[in-house]
Formats: structure tokens, C-alpha cells, sequence
């Protein structure tokens, strides 16, 4: 069977990203630990993605950039855990459909979400990935994120394949997988039930338990 790598956010976690309130939070200790306390208009835009207004709102304030956001997205990575450890996030049933694929055939996790996290989801619901790979906590590694396939492709390198499936739940996912090479899988949730298939998307699943066949037929 082929190489098949999954999506993490709305694949196996619930929910198609993290809560907002987890970036608010983590930016706020960030800023503590450095000992900043901005303007509320400075301190919303501290607790967004926007790169560009980060940076000059470092410099304006005389703050590391590179520092603050290795630290928002090291706490942003704690309160997520945290998160799953209290419940306040779920594991999608079917993901038992992952853990028995690992028994058969190559698996990977690759995500937008941040690395350190990646690595502790894939330990939280016991699967073997044979590689796991999030973005890098830098303004680099955000950049990286999908749609562009830098991640996917760095993920079949470190398995040295060239060829697979690539699963996820957006339109982003799908344009990555194809741009690495890979024939995707387009999967339904409650978040994207109502949205157009992806023109691209080599297949379209109603959950993860019908993959196997899938696969099959790939």
C-alpha cells in the first residue's frame, strides 16, 4: 500500500484550527516574558498572524521579533495541550482508521500547525507516524505554511518517497498534496460540509473509515 499522509487539524483533532483565544493567550504571556505591556491597538495585533505588523510593532517597541514569536508559538503549543488534555478539544472517531493503517503502510502527519504540537498530538493518540512534521517556529516556517507544499515535501524526503496520498479537509490541503505530487484525498466534517469540493481533489471521502478502500482503488 502507498505512502498516505494525514492533515492534523480537522483530520484528527476536531475543529478546522486552533482556538483564537490560545494565540491571545500565548501572545499576552509572550509579551509578559519580555516584559512589554503594549497599547490594546498593539496588543490585538501582537495576537494575530499578521507578520508584517509584528515585526514593526517590535521595532517600534525595541523588542526581538525572531524571540516573540518563538515564545507566542511555544505557548501557543502549551495551551493547546493543555486543551487536549482537559477535554475542551476531541480526537475525531475515525482516527482509529490512521492507527490501523500504521500496522500496514507508511503514514505521516504534516500540518500548518506548529511542530511541537504536531508531535504531541501524534503521541496523545498513540499512532507510530513514520514522520511528523509541523511549521517551524519562525516567520519563515509560517510562511511555509500550505497552500504552498514545502512541508509535504519535506516529509517525503525525510521517508525518501516521491509518491502517495495526502488527506486533509480544505482547499489548501488539497492544492499542497497535488504541488508535492500526490494524489489527495478531500474529507467531509461538520466545517466544511457545505463547501464546493476542490476542482482538484483526487478523491472525496465522508469520513476517514472508508479510506482504506480508497486506497485501494488509487
Amino acid at each position: 500500500m502507498t505512502t498516505v499522509l494525514f492533515d492534523m487539524d480537522g483530520i484528527v483533532l476536531e475543529g478546522p484550527r486552533t482556538d483564537p483565544q490560545v494565540y491571545a493567550d500565548a501572545a499576552d504571556a509572550a509579551l509578559s516574558d519580555l516584559e512589554v505591556d503594549p497599547s490594546p491597538t498593539r496588543r490585538r495585533d501582537f495576537r494575530r498572524h499578521d507578520a508584517d505588523r509584528i515585526r514593526a510593532h517590535c521595532e517600534a517597541l525595541g523588542v526581538d521579533a525572531d524571540r516573540f514569536w518563538k515564545l507566542k508559538e511555544r505557548y501557543a503549543s502549551q495551551g493547546t495541550h493543555d486543551r487536549l488534555r482537559a477535554g475542551e478539544r476531541e480526537i475525531y472517531d475515525d482516527v482509529a482508521t490512521i492507527r490501523d493503517l500504521a500496522d500496514r503502510t507508511t503514514v505521516g502527519l504534516v500540518t500548518n500547525n506548529r511542530h511541537e504540537t504536531a508531535e504531541f498530538v501524534a503521541d496523545y493518540v498513540g499512532i507510530d507516524f513514520d514522520v511528523v512534521r509541523g511549521r517551524d517556529p519562525t516567520f519563515e516556517g509560517y510562511d511555509r505554511r500550505k497552500p504552498e507544499p514545502d512541508y509535504i515535501e519535506d516529509a517525503l524526503a525525510d521517508l525518501g518517497v516521491a509518491e502517495g496520498v495526502y488527506v486533509g479537509d480544505s482547499r489548501k490541503d488539497v492544492t499542497a498534496g497535488r504541488a508535492a505530487g500526490l494524489e489527495t484525498v478531500y474529507v467531509r466534517r461538520d466545517h466544511n460540509r457545505d463547501r464546493e469540493r476542490p476542482p482538484n481533489a483526487t478523491v472525496e471521502l465522508e469520513g476517514l473509515a472508508a479510506l482504506p478502500a480508497a486506497l485501494e482503488s488509487l
